[in-house]
């Protein structure tokens, strides 16, 4: 499996954003690095990527290192980004995750069949701010939407948007695709009709289309699309005064 290009790419990615030498390469367990600029998790918190069967782990500081190596050392590759298996072996006070990773080839993609119904926007434009509202802040949040720089592609119902989906271009040449829809009008395949227009933008301009989710219904849009997932994250703080 470690030949498959497409997971050769998703392991690159998160490698560059360790922000520090690391390599899912590692025989011997996760590979632990500290990395206090790391992008797989919130400043000061512990990141941990898992991709076809095997793992890369930073954290904060020399020490925060050395309690993830000895207590990671017994948790299963397969389990290690489950919170419960993470807890049971870690003082931990917070956690962001799991999130489900996947990715797409071209040769993969299942486009949304085309019915002249989806348009595009700037980043930013003024239509979306009705979306915004309507959906909340934490499923804007988990959306990524305000974060897009690609074109935004979107449904509209009159002329209220309802479902909107770009990327935000992140390193190594990947897209992180963002999607939103309507509460109202969710269950409607409007989030797979703009998902498939931004990935297909993505896959033109020669881009790695990323989906990391964790909400099933997300996931189920992802895997219509062609999308595999190939791992998952979960980043989380350690409280190091705590009893080990």
């Amino acid at each position: 499996m470690t030949d498959d290009p497409l997971l050769v790419r998703a392991r690159g990615l998160w490698e560059t954003l360790a922000d520090v030498p690391v390599s899912f390469a590692s025989l011997d367990g996760p590979a632990v690095v500290v990395s206090p600029t790391s992008a797989l998790c919130p400043p000061s918190w512990a990141g941990l990527v898992v991709l076809g069967g095997a793992a890369i782990v930073t954290a904060p500081t020399v020490s925060a290192a050395g309690v993830l190596r000895r207590a990671l050392a017994s948790v299963p590759t397969d389990s290690l980004t489950r919170p419960e298996k993470v807890q049971a072996v870690l003082p931990v006070s917070e956690v962001l995750g799991p999130a489900t990773l996947a990715y797409l080839s071209g040769a993969d993609f299942r486009p949304a069949p085309a019915d002249g119904t989806v348009e595009h926007l700037d980043p930013g434009h003024p239509s979306l701010q009705g979306l915004l509202r309507s959906a909340g802040p934490d499923d804007v949040a988990e959306s990524g939407v305000e974060e897009i720089t690609s074109p935004v592609f979107v449904v509209r119902e009159g002329t209220e948007v309802v479902a909107a989906a770009g990327y935000r271009a992140w390193p190594a040449e990947t897209a992180h695709v963002c999607v939103l829809t309507h509460p109202q009008w969710r269950g409607r395949h409007l989030a797979r009709q703009v998902a498939s227009a931004a990935v297909a933008h993505a896959l033109t301009v020669g881009l790695l289309p990323q989906w990391r989710a964790r909400p099933p219904a997300s996931r189920r849009v992802a895997r219509s699309l062609g999308f595999r997932e190939l791992g998952s994250q979960l980043s989380f703080r350690l409280d190091l005064e705590a009893d080990l």
